[in-house]
């Protein structure tokens, strides 16, 4: 059969799946879109037999029916990013080998010269899809759900990212245990403001609304008074973000006059969901947030490696601080430093069950290192168990720093600044910051009789790393602690970047 998802969406063909640039798209038209781009991308081929294929396309009708292609094909979809610049780019397609692209035009600008590099890869357009007749009559692959699906791009320890590979039973496994514990149904309306490059947007809100029959409507990017405005919607019922969009709304509901903001928390007190996650959601938020809207934010944990993990009930008390409990099919363990598990002091939250992940790409030996030797996967942050509820207390390693919702490595912003040819050395950290979570705060050193002016070393920056890794807070220091060993303790950076 192909890819569940799309079997599932057969049953709801005349009902409306998707509204995208205020268009509304039916479930049947979906399918037949993707069956018609699967042939194209199969060409003369019977199966893609797990061939990676790259797509970068703007939120809407046309990212589902691609993404929905890739799978029913037998393909692997790799979604890139839609603000990376091209040395961000180029890494995942390279790092993936992709043989295929597919673009929205406004993108074949940025990239045809990178499928034209080391290896020449096939871009085809989405304009030119849409109106390609060839093929139409293609019998489709016969899928098994142990294929592999998808590669999403994370950042290590390392300074390079790593490619996270799901099978269709990991994808599957994710979005049934949150159908579940969420309580999805049909008649939902869910709001998705969110990058399509992560597993919350993708799974969390695409995948669950779409594999339970309900809508999902697309906003191209996020403006408050918009987010806003789609809220009130009486229908729309399931409202999911990050912590940084809530403090962006709470911020401008409060320069609102009082009635208008009666007006809003009316509307808001009839939705049925509302969750914060990808970072750590600060208690001054919520109570923010629950002030303004009568919501009690569900906050949760997960990674791209394993989906969702922990979350606090639908049904239930909700605890300020903690993301809850072990999800339907999640084996959670905690263990301390010594090696063994707890339950009555912090330790390194591991995880076991079928929507973990089945490996980096192309790298073997941070897969291993990644499960413990009886199959456990070591998540790399650190939580303590209270009275049945976990709550995280941060990353088992500093280099790891969570900003807006993404995780980020420091040591690789740390890699690119210290190309920059006057800078002599560099340490990238995270501030907390109520709204971001964590800042991403540099401190440099200048080399010897020279400087630098930041504004032209900001723009340097954006021509190498995402706008999301860019320092907000840059000290230009004469020197960086070190401990004995000859590493820099970043804790003592901390104050530099206070009170700011």
């Amino acid at each position: 059969m192909c890819y569940e998802i799309v079997e599932r969406a057969k049953k709801y063909k005349d009902q409306v799946a998707v509204y995208s640039e205020g268009e509304a798209w039916k479930y049947g038209l979906i399918i037949n879109r993707a069956q018609h781009f699967a042939t194209l991308l199969l060409g003369q081929k019977e199966d893609l037999a797990e061939t990676r294929v790259a797509f970068m396309v703007n939120p809407g009708v046309d990212y589902v029916s691609v993404q929905w292609a890739i799978w029913i094909a037998g393909g692997i979809a790799v979604p890139l990013c839609l603000t990376y610049p091209p040395p961000s780019l180029d890494y995942v397609i390279q790092d993936t080998a992709v043989d295929l692209i597919v673009a929205a035009d406004e993108y074949l600008p940025l990239l045809e010269p990178l499928s034209r590099g080391k290896r020449p890869v096939r871009l085809l357009s989405i304009s030119g899809m849409m109106q390609s007749r060839m093929f139409l009559e293609k019998s489709l692959p016969i899928l098994n759900l142990s294929r592999k699906a998808m590669i999403l791009y994370t950042s290590g320890t390392t300074n390079l990212p790593k490619g996270v590979v799901t099978t269709h039973a990991n994808i599957k496994a994710q979005i049934e245990m949150l159908q579940k514990a969420w309580s999805w149904e049909s008649e939902d309306r869910t709001l998705c403001v969110l990058p399509l490059h992560h597993v919350h947007g993708i799974i969390n809100v695409v995948c669950c609304s779409l594999w339970e029959g309900a809508i999902c409507i697309f906003l191209p990017r996020f403006e408050p008074e918009e987010v806003l405005e789609l809220l009130e919607i009486p229908s729309l019922s399931v409202f999911m973000a990050v912590p940084t969009i809530y403090y962006k709304l709470i911020t401008y509901i409060e320069g609102l006059s009082d009635r208008r903001a009666d007006e809003i928390k009316e509307n808001l007190l009839k939705k049925r969901l509302m969750v914060s996650g990808s970072a750590a959601l600060p208690v001054s938020v919520m109570e923010k947030w629950y002030k303004i809207s009568g919501h009690w934010l569900l906050e949760r944990y997960g990674m791209t490696e394993i989906g969702m993990a922990i979350s606090n009930p639908y049904r239930g008390k909700r605890k300020p601080g903690f993301v809850g409990l072990p999800l339907p099919t999640v084996d959670i363990r905690l263990v301390a430093e010594d090696g063994k598990e707890t339950t009555d002091e912090p330790g390194e939250i591991q995880v076991k069950g079928p929507a973990v992940f089945q490996e980096y790409w192309g790298k073997k030996e941070a897969t291993e290192e990644s499960f413990t030797e009886d199959g456990w996967f070591k998540t790399g942050d650190t939580a303590v168990l209270l009275d049945g509820y976990y709550k995280i207390l941060g990353r088992t390693s500093i280099d790891i720093l969570k900003s807006g919702g993404y995780k980020i490595s420091a040591i690789e912003i740390e890699e690119v600044i210290r190309q920059y040819e006057d800078v002599d050395d560099c340490s990238v950290l995270g501030v907390p910051d109520d709204e971001w979570g964590e800042l991403v705060c540099a401190a440099i050193i200048i080399k010897k009789n020279k400087s630098i002016d930041t504004d032209v070393f900001v723009k340097w920056l954006l021509e190498r790393l995402p706008k999301y890794k860019i320092p907000r807070r840059i000290k230009w220091v004469d020197n960086l602690p070190k401990n004995a060993m000859g590493k820099v303790t970043k804790k003592d950076l901390i104050p530099l970047f206070d009170n700011e």
